[in-house]
């Protein structure tokens, strides 16, 4: 069975700055983060938006549904999916849009900080757990690497 495409589902993928992508980014990632798990929203933004790229996902009314983050030393972060479109695949079309720009870029590796929950979906894409748990927001995170 093939993955789903962005097509068969009717969404569309957008990469850009902040500047451009982040009202939509922003609206996601409050939706997951700061109302679902109760991140402080002082926090969830911070000075890295401005120099990352961002990857939005919108639905077919032009609605941002997930969203990640490339920051230029080759972290992955802010990975957001709204539960109208969980299970979907989105997250992973996501997770691999920021990889491949990261290898367009010559880095030689990614990195993210993974909560515990998600850490099987990174292991699916090929990143490796290391070091010990922490917390994050009072979230328990484990840094997870993918080496190319």
């Amino acid at each position: 069975m093939r993955s789903k495409t962005l097509e068969d589902l009717n969404l569309s993928l957008a990469l850009g700055s902040w500047l451009q992508l982040g009202e939509a980014a922003s609206k996601v990632r409050f939706e997951v983060f700061v109302h679902e798990q109760n991140v402080p929203i002082e926090i969830e933004l911070d000075e890295m938006d401005e120099s990352s790229l961002h990857a939005v996902v919108f639905n077919h009314a032009h609605e941002a549904v997930a969203t990640g983050r490339l920051l230029p030393d080759g972290h992955i972060g802010r990975m957001a999916v709204s539960k109208s479109v969980r299970g979907s695949g989105v997250g992973g079309i996501i997770l691999q849009t920021l990889i491949e720009e990261a290898r367009q870029r010559g880095y030689k590796e990614v990195v993210l900080s993974a909560q515990l929950h998600a850490m099987g979906f990174y292991e699916r894409y090929g990143f490796k757990a290391e070091g010990d748990i922490y917390l994050d927001a009072s979230i328990e995170h484990k840094t997870m690497r993918l080496v190319f």
